[in-house]
């Protein structure tokens, strides 16, 4: 059963990855007229929103595929220096590029203030849990840093949870408002993600992926 959720884990990530590539392409051509843009009129013409969303929708394919290699068990334990770099370049983008930026497009979300409420909490807590990990890694302390680790991607993977469920509300016609529905999926794209993660730390996942694992001096 693990296996087959591990597997489940990463084709469906992947599967994300190339989403967000094909959904980041069009705003190569740095138009205010291009699919989510055309909702943000007002906060495109800010000059650090407009730097903050490309940097953010930019960045974003490496976030997903820096965070996925940390939780392959072949990399940890076969590939330390790749599961080193890609724990870098993760926390890098995270603490420098995508959460600050992340942050500020937070304050100018869609759905009014809940929305906005959601998106900054998102944004914040992905800022600590990502500093938490790394200050745990530097200590040597793994087993914790896993674990953060884990909280932190849980977070970073609300950019594909937050397309599926509105992918999902609109084919399943559910009578809401568009207003309602965006606040909704503004939420559950990540406290869900948190739960998921949390019951996968609680069953003992970090122990099973670093089971073996014999740190290097």
């Amino acid at each position: 059963m693990n296996k087959i959720l591990k597997v489940l884990f990463y084709v469906l990530t992947t599967a994300g990855v190339v989403l967000m590539v094909r959904l980041s392409l069009p705003y190569l051509a740095f138009q205010p007229e291009i699919d989510f843009l055309r909702t943000k009129i007002f906060a495109y013409q800010l000059w650090h929103w407009r730097l903050s969303f490309y940097v953010h929708v930019f960045t974003s394919t490496f976030v997903l595929i820096a965070g996925m290699l940390q939780f392959s068990r072949y990399v940890l334990l076969k590939r330390t220096r790749l599961h080193r770099a890609s724990g870098y370049t993760y926390t890098a983008i995270v603490l420098l590029v995508s959460g600050p930026s992340g942050l500020v497009m937070g304050f100018y979300a869609n759905g009014g203030l809940p929305a906005r409420i959601s998106f900054v909490l998102l944004a914040t807590l992905w800022l600590l849990f990502t500093t938490i990990a790394f200050i745990l890694a530097l200590k040597r302390q793994f087993e914790r840093h896993g674990a953060w680790m884990a909280r932190s991607f849980a977070l970073a993977l609300s950019a594909l949870t937050l397309r599926a469920y509105a992918l999902s509300i609109g084919l399943l016609h559910l009578e809401i408002t568009p207003a309602k529905a965006y606040v909704l999926i503004a939420w559950l794209s990540w406290t869900l993600n948190l739960v998921v993660a949390e019951c996968w730390i609680r069953c003992g996942g970090v122990k099973r992926l670093m089971h073996q694992y014999r740190p290097q001096s």
